[in-house]
């Protein structure tokens, strides 16, 4: 008989420029499992860091599983602020694959004005807001590639990232071209040591170059970032 399971769990693994949620050896043990039953998993959900994004685990890099991770109720994160969020999941009743999910907010500054009603309204859709062709592995694979920076078009999508990252909140902070590519090292290198070798190779380019770290600025090594942190360790 074929299964299919969820992983649901509170901290993800990997890394978010301030927090390691597991420890090296934990972390690097998850990562084996799920690419050991990646076949049979599903998706895996999380939430933590109180904010909206996702994640891609690696196999010889080849992309063979995803991990959501959901912004909260409460407004607060570490780093920043953000807008209360909900998530409405669809999935297939029958194989229990994930084929999309709607993001609702509410708009905190709407609500906060005097005789205001707190109302719950969508933010966006999943496939319809990245155009995907489907909730997979490989589809948020190709999604995170189009979040480095270097082309008016990857500024576009990194943009439209970073507003539902923030779940639309307006005073959240802006991110330059090295907090960009964070947010790219987070998502890909799920591997401690990986992560930090892929934020460290971005920082490396971005000094050689010369120039601010804006974010239109293009990094250099790109290439050799993506492999630095797709690799098995």
């Amino acid at each position: 008989m074929s299964e299919n399971v969820y992983i649901v769990g509170h901290a993800a693994p990997g890394s978010d420029s301030s927090y390691y949620s597991y420890s090296v050896e934990a972390n690097s043990e998850y990562l084996r499992k799920v690419r050991r039953h990646a076949r049979i998993i599903a998706g895996q959900f999380f939430g933590h860091l109180h904010v909206d994004t996702f994640r891609v685990i690696y196999d010889k890099e080849r992309p063979v599983s995803w991990a959501f991770m959901a912004p909260s109720v409460s407004p607060h994160y570490p780093a920043g602020s953000s807008n209360p969020g909900l998530r409405l999941y669809k999935f297939d009743s029958d194989t229990g694959k994930v084929l999309d999910y709607t993001q609702f907010y509410l708009d905190l500054a709407v609500a906060n004005k005097a005789g205001a009603a707190a109302e719950w309204v969508a933010e966006y859709n999943l496939t319809q807001y990245y155009a995907l062709r489907e909730v997979s592995a490989e589809s948020l694979h190709l999604l995170a590639d189009k979040l480095r920076i270097g082309t008016g078009h990857e500024m576009t999508t990194f943009n439209k990232y970073l507003r539902a990252y923030n779940v639309k909140y307006d005073g959240a902070d802006n991110c330059d071209g090295a907090c960009a590519h964070q947010h790219f090292c987070a998502i890909t290198c799920l591997e401690h040591l990986t992560y930090r070798q892929c934020v460290d190779a971005a920082a490396s380019a971005l000094a050689a170059s010369g120039r601010s770290a804006s974010l239109a600025a293009p990094l250099v090594n790109i290439l050799l970032t993506l492999i630095i942190c797709i690799i098995v360790l």
